[in-house]
């Protein structure tokens, strides 16, 4: 590690989200946008850490779950795309095509994953013939391709994006409705690892997955009042079963068509929620498992102790080490105030000092990432402590993103509630009609979407639509998307 100590501080994130985070990016060596393809960006080691990371925590509680892991084709013929018509019109403008091979057309034109419906159905077609096979879960972790017209930013609003993408069959209604309730419990369980704070909202018919009946997404909160949508399940009925033609024989010797759903799980844009979410001015902010280290030993060498000093250090990252941390001795020649930048850059949850005074006293400072503090631990008591640091960190940080969700959301009654909440950056509450021409219209006026009603909790409209002013259908929630 050479000296990296910058001359200016990072941007203020909270007056300029876009500014901090691209610096973020840049400085914790994370992504790099120098590729030369808008729209594709390079995952440096530093964010890959974080990405096998998120994908083996999904990976591990689906596979908990009994869905089987699987690997399709990059490609998917054009016969096949355009077997749904509404799944089609939905992706025709994103797709990415392959027209030719060797300097010569193809017979057929092919597709690049843009998700991979018609990737699948196909194959279960020939693996579903009987209520024997179901109900069948797959899943794959891979990348995704669509040419996005709107401004591209790394992880957020990309061409190549990396997910992993569920495809489930059962033989009725209810075991699929059963598996969207399931996929919310796998998204809540890992995103509360993560720390993060979401809505689960139920998208309006107008804003469904091309080809869907029913679709929910998961909103993370953006510091700048945004939200991101990170994941998102899907209820596809008997769509895409009937469309190519997969049926089964239930046990009453009748041939039917399975119902379906699909899960889909952005991992690019939860790393950036991740960043986003509990970075701070400082850098990035982890829990234990997720940064390159979970702890880091820096050495402050004193006259005529160096080797008293070196040889505690060594010697607690071999105990530690031992006792299953994931720990780092930086004995690199960086001054200590360098160290403690880098280090805080990446987000390594804790940081142990040793000097002389250490050395002499038997015990070291402990420094937690998150709220930047110090505290002496006695020798004896180091590895308690940091198992214990390894949940406050976790759980503080998580409550900080659940409180900041909380206060950010504000309840509106009228068309003058809801255009001055959006002028503040608020997620508004309401009342809704249903109608796509209010939804048009807020969108028109003020920017903010209706992302949909929640479906974690239970609310009633008790009044009219805060838009229009006609009868209410239901309680949405509105906010300016990423």
């Amino acid at each position: 590690m050479s000296s990296t100590a910058p001359e200016a501080p990072l941007p203020d994130k909270e007056a300029d989200l876009g500014a901090w985070y691209d610096e973020v990016l840049k400085r914790a060596e994370l992504i790099d946008i120098r590729y030369g393809v808008k729209g594709f960006v390079v995952y440096r080691p530093n964010a890959m850490r974080i990405v096998k990371r998120i994908y083996e925590m999904f990976e591990d509680e689906l596979e908990s779950r009994g869905h089987l892991p699987m690997l399709l084709p990059l490609v998917i013929p054009m016969a096949n795309f355009r077997r749904e018509t509404e799944h089609v019109k939905g992706f025709e403008d994103q797709v990415f095509y392959i027209t030719e091979a060797g300097e010569k057309p193809l017979d057929e034109k092919l597709v690049v994953r843009p998700t991979s419906e018609t990737a699948i159905y196909p194959m279960l077609s020939l693996w579903i013939h009987s209520y024997s096979d179901l109900p069948l879960r797959l899943y794959q972790s891979v990348a995704v391709y669509r040419h996005e017209t709107k401004a591209t930013r790394p992880l957020l609003r990309g061409r190549e994006f990396l997910w992993i993408e569920t495809h489930d069959a059962f033989a009725d209604e209810v075991g699929a409705k059963s598996q969207i309730l399931d996929d919310l419990q796998v998204a809540k369980k890992v995103y509360d690892e993560l720390g993060l704070a979401f809505l689960v909202v139920e998208r309006e018919p107008y804003d469904k997955f091309p080809g869907a009946e029913s679709s929910y997404a998961y909103d993370a909160l953006l510091p700048n009042g945004n939200v991101l949508q990170i994941a998102t399940t899907h209820y596809l009925g008997d769509h895409f079963t009937k469309a190519f033609d997969v049926t089964f024989v239930d046990r009453d010797g009748n041939r039917r068509n399975p119902r379906s759903t699909c899960f889909g799980i952005g991992i690019s844009r939860t790393l950036a929620a991740l960043i986003m979410t509990h970075g701070d001015k400082y850098g990035l902010v982890l829990p234990f498992g997720l940064s390159v280290h979970d702890v880091v030993i820096v050495p402050i060498p004193h006259r005529g102790i160096v080797d008293d000093v070196m040889a505690k250090a060594r010697r607690l990252e071999e105990d530690l080490r031992a006792a299953g941390f994931n720990v780092y001795l930086d004995d690199s020649e960086d001054t200590p105030g360098d160290k403690f930048y880098h280090w805080d850059m990446l987000g390594v949850p804790t940081r142990i000092e040793i000097g002389r005074k250490e050395v002499e006293g038997k015990f070291v400072t402990l420094y937690r990432r998150d709220e930047r503090i110090r505290e002496k631990v006695k020798d004896e008591d180091l590895q308690d402590r940091l198992r214990a640091l390894s949940k406050e960190i976790l759980d503080n940080i998580r409550n900080r993103a659940w409180e900041r969700l909380r206060n950010s959301i504000s309840d509106a009654a009228s068309r003058d509630d809801i255009e001055r909440l959006a002028g503040e950056g608020r997620i508004i509450r309401a009342n809704f009609c249903g109608r796509d021409e209010c939804a048009q219209e807020i969108k028109e006026k003020t920017g903010y979407e209706v992302r949909g009603r929640r479906v974690d909790v239970e609310e009633k409209p008790d009044g009219n639509c805060a838009w229009c002013g006609r009868p209410a259908s239901r309680v949405v929630y509105m906010a300016k998307a990423y």
